[in-house]
């Protein structure tokens, strides 16, 4: 779509509520907002869209959140991938905006992953999509480029409400925490099973690890902006601890971009190599939470 037909819809979406007229009158779309490759700018598409959730109520590749969101890089059958699309391969951090009748204004606004399908996970997907809208299998044959296919993963630690009290401040940091840990243990327990054996589990394992590295890079942020300098100032005698722990989030970044390498070779690589490789990278990152909880903590939980 061009640039001043997108801004139209945009601006008739947020006005509506998500309900939309003229040629899209009984549409229902989404509001994709991603960050630009080149440009680092917030970029917003309009989208079509299909809700992926399976017979138990979990999303189509077993989500805890109940559903994921199924786009499609169409860009109306050209040749040429769209932005949006290369903007996630680059960020995979990005908001939605969705019509909700129980949302304020009747639009939610919520942070996701995205997570692009591969391999037989991509055509089984698009084959969802194709059903529920078949107009994409024209568009996939009006050109040679395989459509992309991205889920949508909604991001729940994106949804905290930072606490005002510093016990409750205390409350979300092991919240937080505990969450990481989970998501640590679901890499884990991904790891232990085979492609053969788990249809999709490669993509799972992507989705986990996009947003588990999304979730914690927010996370450091938050500390290394706000919470470790406020500690700094009221806790003087702190400052070598909190030092190192700002220091350790340098290598935790590190760690990450190991963990992300380590995934995307998940098909070749020696089982066995993996899973000592991982570990070895959840212990580094396992003894930064624990020493963080260890000094800050209490600082949080008796502050005088």
């Amino acid at each position: 779509m061009p640039l001043d037909f997108n801004t139209q819809i945009i601006d008739e979406f947020r006005t509506r509520a998500g309900r939309l007229g003229g040629p899209f009158e009984g549409w229902v779309l989404l509001l994709l907002t991603t960050t630009g490759a080149r440009t680092g700018k917030p970029h917003t598409t309009p989208l079509g869209f299909v809700r992926d959730v399976g017979p138990d109520g979990s999303g189509g590749s077993g989500e805890p959140d109940g559903e994921r969101l199924l786009v499609v890089g169409s860009a109306g059958g050209s040749d040429r991938h769209p932005d949006w699309y290369r903007n996630i391969l680059a960020n995979p951090e990005v908001t939605v905006e969705i019509p909700d009748a129980r949302a304020d204004g009747g639009i939610a606004t919520w942070q996701a992953t995205a997570v692009a399908a591969t391999g037989t996970e991509r055509d089984e997907l698009f084959a969802k999509v194709v059903s529920v809208a078949p107009g994409y299998a024209d568009y996939q044959k009006a050109t040679d480029r395989i459509l992309p296919v991205v889920a949508l993963y909604r991001n729940p630690v994106a949804d905290y409400t930072p606490p005002t009290r510093l016990d409750a401040l205390a409350d979300e940091l092991l919240a937080v925490h505990d969450w990481l840990r989970g998501e640590l243990a679901a890499l884990r327990e991904g790891l232990g099973a085979r492609p053969a054996d788990a249809p999709g589990l490669t993509v799972r394992l992507r989705r986990h690890c996009l947003a588990f590295c999304s979730a914690l890079a927010v996370h450091h942020r938050g500390e290394d902006a706000g919470l470790f300098p406020y500690l700094a100032r009221e806790h003087p005698g702190k400052a070598g601890a909190l030092d190192r722990l700002a220091a350790e989030h340098a290598t935790v970044a590190r760690v990450l971009d190991e963990l992300q390498a380590l995934l995307a070779r998940l098909d070749e690589a020696d089982p066995a190599a993996l899973r000592e490789e991982f570990d070895r990278l959840a212990r580094e990152l396992e003894e930064h939470f624990a020493y963080e909880e260890e000094q800050v903590l209490p600082l949080l939980r008796d502050p005088a």
